[in-house]
């Protein structure tokens, strides 16, 4: 007989839609269900089979499978003359030794008869299997299902009942395939919820056990517990019924007994089922890990227990990575949640959340979360209240768990333990028994898991924040001549690293570079992308290269960095002396321009370019007049673009977003991302750039050209305390005069074409600069009592705010900052 579906069925003649009018009905049928392990033995052994083989479970459990399962390849014939009975269709035997050895790589199914079957007071036994190879962790490795033939059709003659033969078939080849599935647990022994999950799943995805009564009329084997249960139920009744009404007493037999204790088990078992669905259902809504804490402990609070405290380790409360190791005394616990049903308030002073505390190894806790299994304790003994109390030292934990139940289940991923669960009920309610040691390590299993998940949702964020943070710039808010204001919004929770940034670079002559970048995709490629740009355009901006020059040398460099390297780049240099600005874009969308005058905004009209890494396409330098007050608004295009609409809408919603006046930069930003995230959902990163151009006028600016002669170095001191002292800055003319000295005394060594200049800008800070035709920079060194030279930068590192040297297109700059002096207010 073939296994799976015939070629040409309909699947309406697969679910059983063929003329046997008896065959829907005949698919629901109590089942014999036996699961054997590796070794050829039974681990499990349903109600179904005990009825069916006449074996009581605890003869059959540990029993070799092969002399108990009437399981052979074909139906047998009838027993030869010269054959003893109880020879033809024998039970398994060496069959099942062979499958197991083999791993039965797929399902197999046939008829056997067992004939004589003096146990079970019948002569014959006509039976219909199903065997179904296993893998996975667990120790089961065959799962065979077993029915009565002459349950399928009773009453119907011999011939019909030959033609009935087990098959398999997709279970979605029939209407109400959700429901069969769902009813497919139903039919295992006793068994946890995990176990039984893994075996329904490789049990519909080998195929579901199917009658087939011919080549296009099948039905599926469905699980009928009730029936003959509610059938024998029924004719118990009947039978006390008729004895009470002659006035005989009715004697329950000790199968009518075995009959309930099992009603009762199987009452309970589906009970703990349906409250772990429940559970499973209400808990990782969410993959906030406190949230998913809260969740945890409502879920069992009150219907399994009154009071639920949650204990994790501190590494994973503070979102660091998997912690190692077997717990020990030292290990710190944080107490992140207690969900009870006492008085409001009872469990706060004594047990507040958010304590960390270690527990000693004579305590049941010290015992689950070094051993991961369940620790139950029926009642806490006066002995035992004493020992935990000890642990919370002026604090009387003892009238809260006296005499109550208590469980203590681990909350375990990847078999390690990432907290743990205290569980208990109050002295009146039913003791914590054997079965709710295993609903709780089931339960726990499950919240381990969620927890785990959110755990590492939480670590991956944080790593991810931390990754963004250090790849973006900490700009100082105020530069010479302008204000700068910057925001990053990551484009989705689940992506919080991108290939967006923004950057500000202080150039010679009062100069600030503004640079905002968006490098193709999200997540860690493109964040390391984009650090390698974004270092290589600070690398290039110290040179002090015009706009077009560095996105040309930045095109080179990705198209050498690799293929995949393509970003949208805008660079501008803002000159506040001169108020103009210099421009050049790579494919990025356009700068806004709020002018201070009318407070009109308008998008800077730039040749567009190609983006960094196509190669071959030229980039040009725009001069845009500007004039102090004036604001620029960069941004990627995160911010302005929405899927199925036109990007020009954004960006139109962004000039008029741009123009709304604001009482600081701060603001202004804020006001931009709350207008345009009003449009919609955004899935892009988003960095945004502002610079209210202030300028420097020209009374802050002196400037000198000096020839390179010794005698140059005090005409420059003389000169800066002039200044100084006309600009009422008098007291820092001491370390101004002390380091112009020094670089004036270096630029004349060193300048070849014996022409300098010294600069002084006040704006902000008062910045001093000295620029000369040598392109070699300057470097610190370790001068000894006997050098000569190497003493004059160690004073300027010594007493300004800032230093640095930069090249530019002649020659270099040296250049130091000091902080101005406090204006004293009445």
């Amino acid at each position: 007989m073939e296994h799976g579906t015939t070629a040409g069925e309909t699947p309406g003649e697969r679910a059983g839609g063929g003329t046997t009018g008896q065959g829907a009905a005949a698919g629901r049928i109590p089942l014999a269900v036996a699961v054997v392990d590796a070794a050829g033995l039974v681990s499990h052994w349903s109600t179904g089979a005990r009825r069916l083989f006449g074996v009581d479970r605890e003869q059959a459990v540990g029993s070799p499978a092969a002399d108990l399962l009437p399981v052979s390849g074909a139906l047998p014939e009838e027993p030869r003359q010269d054959e003893e009975p109880g020879e033809g269709g024998a039970p398994l035997g060496p069959e099942l030794g062979s499958s197991l050895d083999s791993r039965l790589p797929y399902p197999r199914a046939g008829r056997a008869r067992l004939h004589d079957v003096d146990r079970m007071m019948r002569t014959r036994l006509d039976v219909l299997w199903w065997a179904y190879p296993l893998v996975g962790p667990g120790p089961e490795r065959l799962l065979v299902l077993a029915a009565d033939a002459a349950a399928v059709l009773p009453g119907e003659e011999e011939e019909a009942g030959e033609r009935i033969a087990p098959a398999f078939a997709l279970h979605t080849d029939f209407p109400g395939a959700e429901d069969l599935a769902r009813e497919l647990p139903q039919i295992l022994p006793s068994m946890s919820v995990g176990e039984s999950t893994r075996i329904v799943s490789q049990v519909l995805e080998l195929g579901y056990p199917v009658l087939e009564f011919s080549q296009h009329d099948r039905v599926p084997v469905t699980p009928d517990w009730g029936v003959p249960r509610r059938v024998e139920r029924k004719a118990r009744k009947q039978r006390a019924a008729e004895a009470a009404a002659a006035g005989l007493p009715h004697q329950r037999t000790a199968a009518e007994v075995a009959e309930d204790a099992e009603d009762l088990e199987y009452a309970a078992v589906r009970e703990r089922l349906e409250f772990l669905n429940e559970v499973s259902g209400r808990i990782g809504s969410s993959l906030d890990l406190s949230r998913t804490i809260v969740e945890v402990s409502r879920a069992v609070v009150p219907r399994f227990t009154d009071v639920a405290g949650t204990y994790l380790r501190e590494q994973v409360v503070a979102g660091e990575g998997f912690p190692e190791g077997v717990p020990d005394e030292r290990t710190m616990w944080h107490r992140v949640a207690v969900e009870h049903t006492d008085e409001p308030g009872r469990w706060d002073d004594v047990v507040p959340v958010g304590e960390s505390m270690p527990f000693p190894a004579h305590t049941p806790f010290f015992q689950c979360m070094t051993t991961g299994d369940p620790v139950l304790v029926p009642r806490i003994s006066e002995q035992m209240g004493n020992a935990i109390a000890s642990q919370f030292e002026k604090r009387d934990i003892r009238p809260l768990i006296n005499n109550r139940s208590m469980l203590v289940v681990p909350l375990k991923a990847r078999n390690v333990v990432l907290g743990f669960m205290i569980l208990l009920r109050h002295a009146e309610r039913v003791e914590f028994n054997d079965m709710d040691r295993v609903t709780g390590a089931e339960l726990a299993a499950r919240a381990g898991l969620v927890l785990d998940n959110a755990r590492m949702y939480t670590y991956q964020e944080s790593v991810a924040e931390t990754l963004q943070d250090s790849m973006l710039p900490h700009i100082e808010p105020r530069m010479s001549g302008c204000e700068i204001a910057t925001r990053y919004l990551p484009g989705t929770l689940l992506g919080r690293v991108g290939g967006d940034w923004f950057d500000s670079v202080k150039l010679p002559g009062s100069r600030t570079a503004l640079v905002v970048g968006d490098v193709m995709g999200h997540g860690l490629n493109s964040a390391a992308m984009m650090g390698q740009l974004r270092t290589a355009v600070q690398t290039m901006a110290a040179l002090d290269l015009p706009p077009a020059q560095l996105l040309r040398n930045l095109d080179d460099l990705a198209q050498r960095l690799g293929e995949h390297y393509l970003a949208t780049c805008l660079y501008a240099v803002y000159d506040p002396i001169e108020g103009e600005l210099s421009i050049a874009n790579a494919g990025h969308i356009p700068p806004v321009l709020v002018r201070a005058e009318d407070g009109r905004s308008e998008l800077l009209e730039l040749p567009t370019g190609a983006p960094i890494g196509v190669g071959g396409v030229p980039f040009e330098t725009v001069r845009v007049p500007v004039s102090p007050g004036d604001r620029l608004v960069m941004c990627t295009d995160g911010l302005v673009e929405m899927r199925g609409e036109d990007i020009g809408v954004g960006l139109a919603a962004l000039c008029e977003s741009a123009a709304h006046p604001a009482a600081s930069m701060d603001d202004a930003c804020d006001t931009i991302i709350r207008s345009l995230a009003s449009r919609g959902a955004r899935k892009d990163d988003v960095a945004l750039l502002m610079a209210r151009l202030s300028g420097v006028r020209g009374q802050d600016v002196a400037r000198w050209r000096l020839p390179a002669e010794p005698r140059e170095a005090g005409r420059a001191r003389r000169a800066v305390r002039e200044q100084l002292a006309a600009w009422g800055l008098s007291t820092l003319s001491e370390s101004a005069e002390l380091m112009v000295g020094e670089l004036v005394a270096n630029a004349v060594v060193h300048s070849p074409s014996g022409s300098l200049e010294l600069r002084l800008v006040r704006s902000g800070t008062l910045l001093c600069e000295v620029e000369d035709d040598d392109h070699t920079l300057p470097t610190l060194l370790n001068a000894g009592p006997a050098d000569e030279f190497g003493r004059g930068l160690r004073v300027v590192s010594t007493l300004a705010r800032q230093w640095g040297t930069s090249r530019t297109s002649t020659g270099k700059t040296v250049w130091f900052e000091l902080s101005l002096p406090r204006r004293r207010t009445r």
